[in-house]
């Protein structure tokens, strides 16, 4: 898992061939002001979901781990929260991994949370369970796919 905010990427896009190509698009698009939907850039190797949900609570929100993609989520407006556990101690799976849904879900308590504001991004790894979209209200986001 990396937190940090947009103008810092830079310190982190060596670490996949596909993040300078996916923070160079953010910062030069008005994402904010798109339409809702999946946008294209590298087809399946990498593509944005720009989304509009409604948060739930904390306690409504289960663990997600997908085995193909890393997770960029990018906060556009709003306040959220994500939370995560280390993999090694999941133990209540409640939906095995379905290769078209991209993901397995649990229902753990995490042991850890990320509080996003406009602006910032956590990238999550298969290896980082994680609960999205936790908070109140409406909020706008991103969540690129990066495929491994």
């Amino acid at each position: 898992m990396i937190v940090s905010n947009l103008q810092n990427s830079g310190r982190i896009e060596g670490l996949h061939p596909m993040f300078k190509t996916l923070f160079d698009y953010v910062k030069t698009h008005d994402l904010l002001h798109t339409e809702l939907g999946r946008i294209e850039i590298e087809g399946d190797n990498l593509f944005i979901m720009n989304i509009n949900p409604e948060c739930v609570s904390q306690d409504e929100q289960v663990l997600e781990v997908h085995h193909t993609y890393i997770d960029v989520h990018i906060l556009l407006t709003g306040s959220e929260r994500i939370d995560w556990k280390a993999i090694e101690d999941l133990s209540h799976e409640v939906q095995p991994y379905d290769a078209e849904a991209g993901c397995a879900l649990y229902k753990d308590k995490a042991t850890t949370w990320v509080d996003l504001t406009p602006g910032q991004f956590m990238i999550v790894y298969p290896e980082d369970p994680h609960a999205p979209i936790i908070g109140q209200g409406k909020i706008r986001k991103l969540i690129a796919k990066v495929k491994l």
